[in-house]
């Protein structure tokens, strides 16, 4: 069992990124559309093959390749602009190599998913392929030399993602940035969550409910993207949230840089949030609340315990501390003490028992002594967390941290291992064999093996490969554990989670009220042919 399934969740600061770029080269890009110039090819050992360029762009024929790095709140802005571009005809392809441009979708949080994105974008360049990048990383460096010559769509312009692809296809540069604004001028959270979008797993809605944050943590360079906290109005959440319940969806992910912080710039909060949210999801299925920093949870700790007993809101929260030490906390510019972070977690654990508290630890931060470290290893053995994310300190640059005196490498190396050696010390469900649970099954293993489901504390429970648990809540017994996971044998029949079956993979969602009115097909590709007609004719 063990390497089944490696983690229970992949959430925003437990991401990678390099190819690090200078700090001057971190501020605003104009709104502009460059005309393609020719230019001379740098010499290879291999000819870059000439990208094919369009004059004109009939929608529907060119396929579209999108590549995602990073948290849910990425994920989520890519089904959304895979959605806009499928709504507009074009088709989407899992094979690189078969589509005519890809849409690469980034991370900054580290340095390891910044290289493996620029070295994406030297691939699909020395192949002629269309490239256009989105994310975080061409968001907060817009002028990085690796990103000259390429469409960049900002965070908050997906909604505009049609036009950057077919402006590219022509062989133009497009770089749409810029802030979205309410009608009172504030910042909002971002293109509208009522867009089409395809859903990577057609049974899990991942909702971001704002965008941006409070904090000014000085190792941290995804501030530089997504800027200050800017949230969604409460009326528009709830409402994807019914609309993606009538598409067969069984599971709601709230998603953002920092959900603790929701409402505060328009006077409400998440506890408020939440209590809508509950009264629209169907039985059987469940609410997966995304990650929030220790200070915006802390007065809110009563009505997040009282949220957490609701029947279908998992019991589980992501609650990132960083270092165990109060001076790194300091250093760290993180506005809460190890004390702060230590009562969250006894209060959940007290009032809800059993609750999945997550959280994540830097090691080798620059400030970081041997005795600062110790303190972080007290804090580990003292809750054992079922879910650690151990990550070496990357120095992101134009971040104040980057700026500071490193930690010698074998040193990081070193405390990196020991932390991980004890993580992997301890079995976290060896004392839940024999239990009978009641799970939620969503997704596939990585090894392909088994069906991963959840169960009411959000853990992950592998059941038998059949298709009829897929999407369906399924009363198991606990038959083996592992360090990441349990096994559970169904002992009864599967119960439908969602109201409807949901849409088949790949299907636009928003698009569905077009299928309910059951327009006969030949009309629909008369209609389409006639558009399709028009648009040549006066290209």
């Amino acid at each position: 069992m063990p390497g089944a399934v490696c983690e229970i969740i992949d959430d925003i600061e437990d991401l990678i990124s390099s190819q690090d770029i200078t700090p001057k080269e971190r501020y605003a890009s104009r709104k502009s559309v460059n005309v393609r110039s020719k230019k001379r090819l740098a010499e290879k050992n291999e000819e870059p093959i000439e990208k094919i360029v369009l004059e004109s762009v009939v929608p529907g024929t060119q396929k579209i390749y999108v590549k995602t790095w990073g948290c849910a709140h990425n994920n989520s802005d890519s089904e959304y602009m895979a959605g806009l571009l499928a709504a507009n005809g074009y088709p989407l392809s899992e094979d690189k190599w078969d589509a005519q441009l890809w849409l690469l979708n980034s991370c900054t949080v580290k340095s390891p998913a910044e290289d493996h994105f620029k070295n994406e974008i030297e691939s699909g360049k020395s192949r002629g392929i269309h490239v256009v990048v989105a994310g975080c990383v061409p968001q907060g460096a817009p002028r990085a030399l690796y990103l000259q010559g390429l469409s960049v769509v900002g965070v908050q312009q997906i909604d505009r993602i049609v036009e950057i692809v077919e402006e590219t296809l022509k062989g133009h540069t497009v770089r749409l940035f810029g802030q979205k604004k309410t009608g009172e001028g504030r910042k909002a959270g971002g293109a509208s969550l009522l867009l089409p979008k395809v859903r990577k797993n057609p049974l899990i809605e991942i909702i971001p409910i704002n965008t941006g944050c409070l904090n000014q943590c000085t190792y941290c360079k995804t501030k530089h993207a997504r800027g200050e906290l800017g949230s969604y109005p409460p009326e528009e959440i709830v409402e994807r949230a019914r609309q993606s319940f009538t598409e067969g969806v069984v599971e709601i992910w709230l998603t953002s840089e920092d959900t603790g912080t929701y409402g505060r710039d328009i006077g409400t909060s998440l506890p408020a949030l939440l209590r809508r949210l509950v009264t629209v999801i169907p039985p059987g299925c469940r609410l997966r609340l995304g990650m929030t920093n220790p200070p915006y949870i802390l007065e809110h700790l009563p009505d997040v315990a009282d949220i957490m007993h609701h029947p279908r809101v998992y019991k589980f929260l992501h609650v990132p501390v960083q270092s165990g030490s109060d001076q790194v906390l300091a250093d760290m510019k993180r506005e809460y003490s190890r004390a702060d972070f230590e009562q969250v977690v006894d209060y959940l654990r007290h009032h809800v028992p059993g609750m999945t508290i997550a959280t994540d630890i830097i090691c080798g931060f620059p400030t970081e002594t041997e005795k600062d470290f110790e303190d972080t290893m007290s804090l580990c053995t003292k809750y054992k967390f079922p879910s650690l994310f151990i990550n070496q300190f990357f120095p992101r640059p134009g971040t104040p941290a980057a700026k500071m005196t490193r930690v010698p490498g074998q040193e990081v190396k070193k405390r990196t291992k020991q932390l991980s050696d004890f993580f992997r010390s301890y079995e976290p469900y060896g004392h839940k064999v024999g239990e009978v649970q009641e799970v939620l099954v969503t997704d596939i293993s990585h090894d392909k093996n088994y069906f991963v489901a959840h169960n009411e504390f959000y853990e992950q429970v592998l059941v038998p490969k059949e298709e009829k648990y897929m999407g369906k809540m399924v009363t198991v017994k606990i038959t083996s554990a592992s360090k990441f996971s349990m096994v559970g044998q169904p002992i009864d029949k599967p119960k439908m989670a969602g109201v409807v079956q949901p849409l088949k993979k790949g299907e636009v969602s928003g698009l569905v009220s077009v299928r309910d009115k059951k327009i006969p097909l030949p009309i629909v590709f008369l209609l389409v042919a006639v558009v399709f007609r028009m648009i040549w004719m006066f290209l």
